[in-house]
């Protein structure tokens, strides 16, 4: 069990929700992670929900803002991913072929962030880390340990994030359908097709946290009101796992590693 003082460049360094419910949320992922939670003013009425495991930083949780709910944005887990410039990492996906939902902007000191489209659809982040380098613990149970692409198009997103991130993909073995995205040889992502019978699913990026047990983990879940969409069902060679809909909508899973 170590702390992460920095992260790879090119690594999700950082999920955070954005739901409807934020306090109804907080209590959920604390009731299944166990979780500890501190909290930081953003502004007038708001803040921001920091998870914490062990004392450090793991995710976080804030509400839906107006406009995005107007927009019809939903309940949902984004995801970060760590680089060494945000405005280069911006211009460079822009140049291929990425849209810019919002240019570079600093998080007072913690750091630079931007909101970017992939070509196929998918929304994620990018963070330049200043005081807030990501989360400090990955990869143990209660923490974020894969983070994986549903998307319409495969060969262009898979073109997109290799050329943007200087990611190495590779098929899986058991699943040659399935992509790995690994940085500087160590894997921390996938990529599947959505197909015919997962019907609207829009292009998403969905975390996966780690757990000792997954059937327990999902069962106190569905205790707490969430819905279990897909499992706990096994990955051969891999482990277990399920996707759950939380109390409010948003989708996230988890994951038991046998490794």
């Amino acid at each position: 069990m170590s702390t992460l003082a920095s992260t790879v460049p090119g690594t999700f360094c950082w999920p955070e929700l954005t739901t409807t419910d934020q306090k109804a949320a907080v209590a959920f992922y604390r009731g299944i992670f166990g979780w500890d939670v501190s909290e930081s003013p953003m502004g007038p009425g708001e803040v921001y929900s920091m998870f914490t495991l062990r004392g450090q930083e793991v995710g976080a949780a804030c509400t839906l803002r107006p406009e995005q709910r107007q927009q019809g944005v939903p309940p949902h887990w984004g995801s970060y991913i760590s680089v060494t410039n945000a405005d280069e990492s911006v211009a460079r996906a822009k140049s291929l072929g990425a849209t810019v939902l919002a240019p570079a902007f600093d998080v007072m000191d913690a750091g630079r962030m931007a909101v970017l489209q992939d070509p196929a659809g998918a929304i994620f982040m990018v963070w330049q880390g200043k005081k807030h380098p990501g989360a400090k613990i990955l990869n143990e149970p209660g923490a974020l340990g894969w983070t994986e692409l549903m998307t319409r198009d495969p060969k262009k997103a898979g073109a997109f994030y290799t050329a943007l991130f200087g990611w190495t993909a590779k098929p899986n073995k058991s699943m040659p359908s399935y992509t790995e995205f690994s940085v500087q040889g160590v894997a921390q992502g996938g990529m599947m097709e959505i197909d015919a019978a997962m019907g609207d699913v829009p292009p998403n990026w969905l975390p996966y946290f780690r757990v000792a047990d997954a059937d327990k983990t999902a069962a106190r879940a569905k205790e707490l009101g969430a819905a279990i969409m897909m499992g706990p069902r096994d990955i051969e060679h891999v482990g277990r796992f399920a996707v759950i809909r939380d109390p409010q909508g948003a989708v996230f899973a988890i994951i038991f590693l046998q490794r």
